[in-house]
């Protein structure tokens, strides 16, 4: 695996103006860097910024929308300084995504086999007889017959469905993945094949991955590093194994005992009292402050930047001592 970054996220904030004129700033100051061949997780509860995190790099966010400051490298290459018809360049041959809730996403009306083709079409200049294929050789590779090319979504189990939308996203051989809530709506058994067909993907094509979840059990067993996210900014970050054995940000430690562990003696699971804070009324300081059950005064009052307490683990909290992340 190279040490140069594939995706370096810099800054990276984004706001959305409401119909009342309100302003929701949904992401501020995100940063982290994504390896070659590397899975990284971004976790934390609905509304953190997870989704919001992919959109912006991909610059798919919708008209309300936009990127106040930041940078997002890819292979050196500023994709905020792109025009859009250079930027729809990297979407798909570069950088693709499965879509939260992708199971729903096929176009109903279309073949599968027609919906993986479309985007060979468009950015690898096949000819229809290799696209189709091509279009043979995706089936195959996610467990799919090539003989079920030409049948509708609705031919298909969910898991299927997953599976295709996963050929859709390899079409053009990307060299990285955003994977939104790939297992979403799936059962156990279907999404534990799910995680290890993106496994095997990964190893015999070198895909980087960026996964966005809710299951903590998912990212331990896939992610290389975590992103741990909440109220749209990063409260620590570090490898898998660091941030499942020494976590130091608050909202970390309630996140990671909130989750069953067959590992830890039967009672009752911890909660984090309160919700996440609303986008237009951000507290001044700490995030998490107004839910923090260890917050100290200053807490309310000033906003933590991110320390380094060890080499490669980032931390927002007063309460962790370290030097100043070199992100800053």
């Amino acid at each position: 695996m190279s040490d140069q970054p594939l995706l370096s996220v810099r800054h990276l904030t984004t706001e959305f103006v409401l119909p009342e004129g309100a302003v929701a700033r949904a992401l501020e100051d995100v940063s982290f860097d994504v390896l070659p061949g590397q899975t990284i997780g971004l976790v934390g509860e609905s509304g953190c910024g997870k989704t919001t995190t992919l959109m912006s790099v991909l610059r798919l966010l919708p008209s309300t929308g936009r990127i106040t400051h930041g940078e997002v490298r890819f292979n050196g290459t500023d994709l905020l300084a792109l025009s859009e018809r250079e930027m729809r360049g990297y979407r798909w041959k570069e950088i693709a995504i499965i879509f939260q809730g992708a199971m729903n996403a096929l176009n109903p009306v279309m073949t599968v086999g027609d919906q993986i083709r479309e985007p060979i079409l468009l950015h690898e200049l096949m000819d229809i007889d290799h696209a189709q294929k091509r279009v043979g050789e995706l089936l195959e590779l996610v467990g799919i017959p090539r003989a079920r090319w030409d049948q509708y979504p609705h031919q298909y189990s969910g898991g299927m469905r997953q599976r295709a939308m996963i050929a859709m996203a390899l079409a053009c051989a990307p060299d990285l993945l955003f994977a939104d809530e790939p297992t979403t709506a799936l059962d156990v058994m279907i999404q534990a094949q799910v995680l290890e067909l993106l496994r095997k993907i990964q190893k015999e094509l070198g895909l980087a991955i960026v996964l966005v979840t809710h299951d903590l059990g998912v990212v331990a067993e896939v992610c290389d590093s975590v992103v741990v996210m909440y109220g749209g900014k990063v409260a620590e970050y570090g490898t898998a194994d660091r941030i499942y054995n020494h976590a130091e940000h608050p909202y970390t430690q309630r996140l990671l005992a909130s989750f069953p562990d067959v590992n830890r003696p039967a009672g009752t699971l911890v909660s984090i009292p309160g919700t996440p804070p609303r986008l237009t009324d951000l507290p001044r300081g700490c995030r998490f402050e107004p839910r923090c059950d260890v917050k100290l005064p200053k807490c309310a009052d000033i906003d933590p930047a991110l320390t380094e307490p060890a080499d490669g683990h980032y931390v927002a909290c007063h309460l962790c001592k370290g030097k100043e992340a070199h992100f800053a």
